[in-house]
């Protein structure tokens, strides 16, 4: 045999042990990306409360993705093919319902889920009414979250959703819902130690997100708009609340972050009132996500503007 025709048998020799190295470790790569230990669940969440509590409760073996992005108000959000696309890859998909997502049925058929699990975390919670600001008609208000303590249950519901979709993690599952349940309980309590004493049980807001958290701590919300935040007041409404106002003399009216303050804005020009943020955290800013604020800081901006509203 030559030297040539031995070089070229090592070459191929190299070449066929380098392509079998690199077939075992690619099986072993796609192993752990699907299945192994450093997998995680992926989880798609409809809007900000749903992904902030499954976060919590899914804590590091938990991928969860948000559909409605900072910004939006979600309401009246619509999903894109990118969004059905993302739905698909998931193992479990978690709306709030209530009414808060009207686009949700396109979502949760076999066709849209693929695989994923679709579960709704209000489900046995009883749901309040308001107005929805279109003819006065009532609705359902969907803003359960406000409640700690009913957010709680929501939680719970999540929990029960991770640990079926994912057993092997369960006992995990339990202690950061026991965890996160505690917070919210020690929530509960600083907003019935601040709001027990207050001059003033009523508060006027933008729309009406606030009901479950009037109802928790025996307040009362006069809002200017219902339950639909695009809504605008007839006449009369605008009337009677710039007449509220004035023989309530009520200091202050709150605003949200994602809704158009121009009519509340009109209120306080009008009555000479002050305007604070009362946020019902159903979706997040930009900017809040940037600074890295989450439920629990939010909800205790709005106790502290709660609190100096109704002092006064």
């Amino acid at each position: 045999m030559t030297s040539k025709s031995r070089i070229t048998i090592v070459n191929v020799l190299v070449i066929l042990i380098f392509l079998l190295l690199v077939l075992t470790l690619g099986c072993g790569w796609g192993k752990q990306q699907t299945s192994g230990s450093g997998a995680k669940l992926m989880v798609v969440a409809s809007v900000y409360p749903v992904y902030e509590f499954a976060r919590q409760v899914g804590g590091e073996h938990v991928a969860v993705t948000m559909l409605v992005p900072a910004g939006v108000e979600p309401h009246s959000w619509e999903p894109t093919a990118k969004d059905l696309t993302t739905l698909r890859k998931a193992k479990l998909f978690l709306y709030h319902g209530a009414g808060l997502e009207p686009w949700v049925d396109k979502m949760i058929t076999p066709q849209v889920l693929g695989g994923a699990k679709a579960v709704e975390i209000s489900k046995n919670i009883e749901v309040m009414t308001a107005e929805n600001g279109h003819g006065h008609a009532q609705a359902m208000d969907p803003h359960i979250w406000l409640d700690p303590v009913l957010a709680q249950k929501e939680v719970d519901n999540i929990l029960a959703a991770l640990c079926a979709v994912d057993p092997a993690n369960a006992e995990l599952y339990r202690q950061n819902a026991d965890r996160f349940k505690a917070e919210l309980e020690t929530l509960h309590n600083e907003y019935t130690a601040a709001l027990k004493t207050v001059r003033q049980r009523t508060f006027i807001t933008n729309h009406a997100a606030f009901g479950y958290l009037a109802r928790r701590y025996n307040l009362e919300q006069v809002a200017v708009m219902g339950l639909s935040p695009d809504a605008e007041p007839t006449p009369e409404t605008l009337a009677q609340i710039i007449d509220f106002c004035r023989k309530k003399q009520v200091k202050y009216i709150f605003l949200e972050p994602l809704v158009n303050p121009r009519v509340a804005n009109t209120i306080a020009k009008e009555t000479g009132v002050k305007t604070l943020i009362l946020d019902p955290l159903d979706g997040m800013t930009d900017e809040d996500l940037r600074q890295g604020k989450n439920y629990l800081f939010i909800m205790r901006q709005n106790l502290a503007n709660l609190k100096l509203a109704l002092m006064e």
